[in-house]
């Protein structure tokens, strides 16, 4: 089955609606072990051939994004952390956004404290826990390429915080109650995702989403956004509730997160990146953008 761009897909984009892919990366857009990206490859070749801006969404760091999108050759905004920060390459679009600081060639929007107030949170309540979680501050370049099977030249790029933290849990159920409960008490805000849970602020994926959505209505001069949201895990929830399309992109090591939505929902066959080719040719497919040919 070869699939192929549609005719009319340049008359559509170019009337009044704008479409836009949000995704999460580690386990959706990336393999869960490899961190390839080769069997989403075909479907980031459509998407770049309709000229829909593929937006990264995920719990890494500024540094791990930068490098991914130089290796896909991505130029469009991004967030980071969790949907701590948002950023935008200067002059991406032709005014700088409101509430935007120029940084690094970026406009970025922050929408979380910074990581030491996470880290010394941790520090205070590790006593109550013993041996129970380790976060990457403390692990350092060596602990995080163990817990994570990166390379420490990786590890490093991932330990280069600004927002959040990431905690692998070691103890029982009944202790990560607890130190989710004191975690709560201390101000943070927990998000799950595919190995660690992470500590950050109030901002989630779903609000750097809808905040980013706009900014891209507002630039083109348009009302209507047909967006898809794929995301594989816990903390990807509230990006794939708030997008017109959400694609669950199923994992090997755990059911599909549960949405509260009724409708607008895919979910893949495939595992991983494979699962993400095959959710965003469909919805390419569905708005006619592309067609299927044998």
């Amino acid at each position: 089955m070869m699939t192929t761009a549609s005719n009319t897909a340049g008359d559509v984009d170019a009337a009044s609606t704008a479409f836009l892919v949000f995704s999460d990366l580690d386990g959706t857009l990336l393999d869960h072990d490899s961190y390839s990206h080769a069997a989403a490859q075909p479907a980031i070749d459509l998407l770049d051939v309709l000229a829909i801006p593929l937006v990264f969404v995920s719990s890494k760091t500024r540094a791990e994004v930068v490098a991914l999108r130089r290796r896909l050759a991505n130029g469009h905004p991004f967030v980071v952390e969790n949907g701590a920060a948002v950023f935008i390459p200067e002059g991406y679009f032709l005014a700088q956004p409101a509430g935007t600081v120029l940084r690094d060639g970026y406009w970025v929007r922050e929408l979380a404290a910074p990581r030491a107030r996470w880290v010394a949170l941790l520090e205070q309540i590790a006593a109550d826990f013993p041996g129970q979680f380790e976060y990457f501050a403390r692990a350092g370049e060596a602990g995080i390429a163990a817990m994570t099977g990166l390379s420490e030249a990786k590890a490093a790029l991932a330990n280069a915080r600004e927002y959040s933290e990431p905690v692998q849990w070691r103890g029982d159920r009944a202790g990560l109650d607890a130190f989710l409960a004191a975690c709560a008490a201390g101000g943070a805000r927990v998000s799950r995702g595919g190995r660690f849970y992470s500590l950050g602020g109030e901002a989630d994926k779903g609000e750097a989403l809808r905040w980013l959505r706009k900014q891209f209505a507002m630039a083109r001069g348009i009302r209507h956004i047909k967006d898809l949201a794929a995301g594989d895990g816990a903390n990807d929830v509230p990006m794939l509730e708030s997008a017109e399309t959400a694609l669950l992109v199923r994992a090997p090591d755990r059911d599909l997160p549960p949405l509260q939505r009724a409708g607008g929902v895919l979910c893949s066959d495939a595992e991983g990146p494979a699962g993400w080719a095959e959710g965003v040719t469909q919805w390419l497919c569905e708005h006619g953008l592309v067609t299927q040919d044998s």
